[in-house]
């Protein structure tokens, strides 16, 4: 079993309030947020991780949330210097940071750039007054864009804006009329992607009006030919950008490379080639039992069975629109092509797949209907 490149993922937990639709590891923000504590328990953390890094150099760091936007430009400069010195940084390293437009402030964006950080992700959701109301988002349309304008400001090297499409009550109108607003905004990256309710959250337990069928279809096939007609090449299920400027961490979860997880409820994907072992890590959800000092960062962690590792690979490999290398399913999963030849076998004769020679190519059947091409290596 081969090494694969490494990344890493921070997350901060806290956000001004939590959304309806939300079901990532967010607090609401109550008092002041324990900034400078946060970063001691982060730095803690990492380095209980470092003996997983085998080596390796960080090719990308994202840092997601809750709203990490809501931590200052000298917090950040003091976390990546730090982080710098336990880990060395490829030349070339991308460092993204989430930012919610209703926390940003005039110039905040030159202050994370001076930090290191390379790569903004706004959160705008919509830009439609009733459709944030409804999505529980704390800016307005204005801020939205005053968050664009920031972005280029400022210098970054890529940015990308975050919008939904299938909002309750939304007509293929609407959902254009945003997608278009958006484009308009020229952000090098853009993530296009449905609302889904998903398990407890307030829209779970109160499901909203979303569109039919129907109306979800236009949309999507309108949106990615507005999208195509912009330059915005589909790299990913969602994910859309101009020449050169795809995320190299997301692509990095997707090729099923490796990534440490370090604050409340970060998730860590490692491999040991020793042991043929694939390892997931789970750190302590909730802020408070985080920052314990009695107790450890690490919550859970479990290997990935080898009869479960094709499903694995795949469930993250198939999201892209690329071919997918056999090489890199012996490599990164330490099982043979054999192991999967059955199940290949009936994606192919479903028309789901294309075999290349080389590497397996999802076909537009195989992108529309993922899950049942998915469920053949369960």
């Amino acid at each position: 079993m081969k090494l694969p490149p490494l990344s890493l993922y921070i997350h901060v937990p806290w956000c001004v309030q939590k959304c309806p639709y939300c079901d990532f590891n967010s607090h609401g923000q109550k008092g002041e947020i324990p900034e400078q504590e946060y970063i001691q328990h982060l730095l803690a953390d990492l380095r209980a991780d470092l003996p997983l890094v085998q080596g390796r150099k960080l090719n990308s760091i994202f840092i997601g949330g809750g709203t990490p936007s809501l931590l200052s430009g000298a917090a950040y400069t003091q976390l990546l210097g730090e982080i710098a010195a336990l880990i060395g940084f490829a030349d070339d390293i991308e460092i993204t940071l989430e930012a919610n437009p209703g926390t940003v402030e005039t110039d905040r964006f030159k202050h994370y750039v001076a930090a290191g950080i390379n790569r903004i992700s706004i959160g705008v959701q919509s830009l439609q007054a009733d459709k944030l109301k409804a999505l529980g988002r704390i800016h307005g349309e204005q801020e939205a864009r005053h968050a664009a304008f920031e972005a280029h400001d400022a210098g970054l090297n890529s940015f990308n804006m975050d919008l939904m499409h299938g909002l309750p009550d939304q007509s293929v109108a609407d959902a254009l009329s945003d997608l278009q607003q958006v484009i308009d905004l020229n952000p090098p990256h853009l993530s296009w992607y449905q609302l889904t309710i998903e398990p407890n959250t307030q829209f779970a337990s109160k499901p909203p009006t979303l569109p039919q069928d129907d109306i979800l279809w236009d949309i999507q096939e309108q949106g990615q030919a507005l999208l195509a007609k912009h330059g915005y090449q589909q790299y990913e299920i969602s994910g859309y950008a101009k020449t050169g400027f795809q995320c190299r961490h997301n692509l990095n979860y997707w090729r099923f490379g490796d990534y440490l997880g370090i604050g409340c409820g970060a998730h860590g994907k490692i491999t040991l080639p020793d042991s043929n072992e694939i390892l997931r890590t789970v750190k302590v959800k909730h802020p408070r039992g985080y920052m314990d000092l009695t107790k450890p960062y690490l919550y859970e962690s479990w290997q990935v069975e080898p009869a479960d590792r094709p499903f694995e690979f795949f469930m993250n490999c198939f999201r892209l629109q690329a071919p997918c290398a056999k090489q890199d399913f012996c490599d990164y999963t330490g099982l043979s092509l054999s192991d999967i030849e059955p199940a290949i076998t009936r994606a192919i004769e479903q028309e789901l797949l294309i075999d290349q020679g080389d590497s397996w190519l999802v076909t537009i059947k195989g992108h529309r209907y993922l899950n049942d091409l998915l469920e053949l290596f369960v």
